[in-house]
C-alpha cells in the first residue's frame, strides 16, 4: 500500500525504526541499494519522529525527487529510482542533522541487509 499508492505507515510503527546495526537499507520491491547505515539518525523534530530518518542517499542514482505540494505543504516526494516505489518525504533545512537534510522514509518501504 505505501510503495503504490503513496500511503504513509503509522509513526513508531516500522521495525526498522531502531535498526541500529551496520549495514545497508535496500528497496523491499526492487532490492535497489538506498541508504547506507551510517547515514541514519533518530530525529527529534516534531512531525518527523516515529520514521526511519537518513542525511543522505547512497548514491545520487538512488532516489528520485519531485515536488510534493499536496495536504497544504511544500516537500518532496522520494521513490525509488529503479522501481519508482514511494519510499517517503525529504525536508530540507531541518535542524537535527547537520547536513539540513531529513528523508523520512516509511519503514516498511526498506529491507535492511547487515554488513558482515
Amino acid at each position: 500500500m505505501v510503495l503504490f499508492e503513496k500511503s504513509t505507515e503509522a509513526p513508531g510503527s516500522g521495525e526498522l525504526l531502531g535498526e541500529s546495526r551496520s549495514g545497508i537499507y535496500r528497496c523491499v520491491n526492487c532490492g535497489a541499494e538506498l541508504f547506507k547505515s551510517d547515514a541514519k539518525y533518530e530525529s527529534k523534530t516534531p512531525g518527523l519522529v516515529g520514521w526511519p530518518s537518513f542525511a543522505e542517499a547512497a548514491s545520487n542514482e538512488a532516489l528520485v525527487l519531485t515536488p510534493d505540494n499536496e495536504l497544504g505543504m511544500s516537500r518532496t516526494e522520494v521513490t525509488c529510482a529503479k522501481c519508482g516505489g514511494h519510499l517517503g518525504h525529504l525536508f530540507t533545512g531541518v535542524d537535527d542533522h547537520p547536513s539540513g537534510n531529513h528523508y523520512c522514509i516509511n519503514s516498511c518501504a526498506l529491507d535492511f541487509t547487515e554488513k558482515v
